[in-house]
């Protein structure tokens, strides 16, 4: 095999390698579908709504409502590309292992780099806005809030984020004890923001004045495409379910399942509370203001009592979502630790707590970095664009797999392919578009960069590559068989395509 070829694994030989389909080398299958989309909903509903709806607001105004079902449109295309995939292919590898099987190792190892982008920096940004509520929920309870130099990074005036710091590593604490606790966290948490949004959905409709949604779309086509764009990282994270494929009870129908229910309970809930917002108040009033949900209350009660409700939900929320986001980013590097594109270290599992306790750790470490010193604006536009050109490449895999392997098990099959996930790509290229050129730059010396890492050591280190001579020898476990994550069961050789 030429080190420099464009190396494909076939999802058999990923399946196999995780036992996916028995008890993923040292995962438990602890979740349930109840269980699932409460994770699902953790990932996403936090920062984007309770933060980022004010940034939204201020580039779409009212019309804001559009802005967030053209980011509905473009989820829920790629959501049902990520539900057939997650149900033929249930690893932890989501994204990564898609573009594996379907594109090869040089996709599959950007795409990769793009995840650590969209679950890594965004626990950055996420923590940064959990940050700010914490001040406001402070605030209501006592009449206090953090100095300013220890609740913000020097971007915001200050000199470092400690709040964000703190709610990065206790997540790193709860994941490292076990997937049963994390999940039941995430459960409960899930459970509570939803049901604090129901309310505040229930307070700014009985201020609702219809005067407030004029001019509807003031700021014109172009302010509707760029407040989609910036609607659309409230949404992120529902890819994340699909990196919980070896902890779920029956994958191949929960994932499906479990992905289509959050994207349609999300959609509905953020329509509703962008609505009553703005119909409350007014888009001047809502847009560039920090903790608006809280504002939004405080104004129509006349009391902080109701705003200091749904400070406690935003930072309950936010925490949640910061777990759900780690949990993804950790299982995405173990995916790749299998595959040598990575160091051996992120896929070991403890086998007392079985989790990749050293690979929470590392990336808690890592990512408190950016939380504690940058502003949620500098990351959100990167995180954006890298998300929505992994889920280009998800709808891409869809067609590229249905071609290569047609008799590859398929619990759920996207309706009306190929125009379906041919309508996920020209919706991703379409809001990809709406982020800006200064963005375009920064995603292209993002990808440079991987391409540098991959080359230098991703592509000498594969595993398909290193493999394969102890494999034709006599057919040895592959290297890392004893680290109990992700080694190719005893005798099996390992089966790639040359593309």
């Amino acid at each position: 095999m030429s080190p420099s070829a464009s190396r494909i694994k076939s999802p058999q030989q990923l399946i196999a390698e995780s036992g996916a389909d028995l008890e993923g080398h040292g995962l438990k299958r602890t979740m349930g579908l109840f269980q699932l989309v409460c994770f699902g909903v953790g990932a996403i509903v936090g920062t984007g709504i309770f933060v980022g709806l004010s940034d939204s607001v201020a580039e779409a105004g009212p019309a804001v409502v559009i802005s967030f079902v053209l980011a509905a449109i473009t989820c829920i295309f790629t959501a049902l590309s990520f539900a057939e995939l997650g149900g033929a292919i249930p690893v932890s590898g989501s994204s990564y292992s898609f573009a594996y099987a379907s594109l090869g190792e040089r996709v599959a190892f950007l795409v990769g780099w793009c995840l650590l982008l969209e679950y890594g920096v965004s626990v950055s940004a996420v923590a940064v806005g959990w940050s700010q509520y914490l001040n406001e929920l402070l605030d209501s309870l006592v009449g206090l809030k953090l100095p300013a130099a220890l609740s913000s990074g020097p971007a915001d005036g200050g000199v470092i984020n400690l709040p964000a710091v703190v709610v990065i590593l206790l997540a790193a604490v709860l994941l490292v004890r076990g997937i049963r606790e994390s999940a039941r966290a995430t459960a409960a948490m899930a459970v509570l923001k939803i049901g604090v949004l129901i309310v505040f959905c229930a307070i700014g409709f009985t201020a609702f004045q219809d005067g407030n949604l004029s001019p509807f779309a003031g700021h014109g086509a172009a302010g509707i495409t760029a407040g989609a764009s910036l609607a659309f990282f409230s949404y992120i994270g529902f890819d994340a379910i699909t990196t919980a494929g070896e902890e779920v009870k029956n994958p191949r129908r929960t994932i499906p399942l479990a992905i289509l229910i959050c994207i349609g309970v999300v959609t509905v809930l953020y329509g509703a509370v962008a609505l009553s917002a703005i119909g409350a108040l007014g888009a001047d009033a809502v847009g560039d203001k920090p903790a608006a949900l809280s504002l939004v209350v405080d104004q129509v009660t006349g009391s902080t009592v109701g705003g200091g409700i749904i400070a406690f939900g935003a930072v309950v929320a936010i925490a949640s979502v910061v777990l759900a986001v780690m949990y993804g980013q950790t299982r995405i590097l173990m995916s790749m630790s299998r595959d040598g594109l990575v160091p051996r270290v992120f896929e070991r599992v403890s086998p007392k707590s079985a989790t990749p306790v050293a690979n929470t750790w590392i990336v808690a470490a890592v990512f408190a970095v950016p939380a504690a010193f940058s502003s949620l604006d500098v990351v959100v536009g990167l995180t954006t664009i890298g998300t929505l050109a992994v889920m280009a490449v998800v709808n891409v895999s869809v067609i590229v797999l249905r071609r290569r392997d047609p008799e590859l098990p398929r619990s759920f099959r996207v309706p009306l392919y190929p125009f379906s996930p041919l309508l996920g790509v020209a919706f991703c290229l379409y809001l990809i578009w709406g982020t800006g050129w200064e963005t375009w730059v920064q995603f292209a010396v993002f990808l440079a960069v991987g391409a540098l890492v991959y080359a230098f050591y991703g592509r000498r280190n594969s595993r398909l590559v290193t493999a394969a001579p102890s494999a034709a020898a006599g057919g040895a476990a592959l290297p890392g068989a004893a680290a109990g994550a992700g080694a190719t069961p005893a005798g099996a050789v390992p089966v790639s395509r040359e593309a």
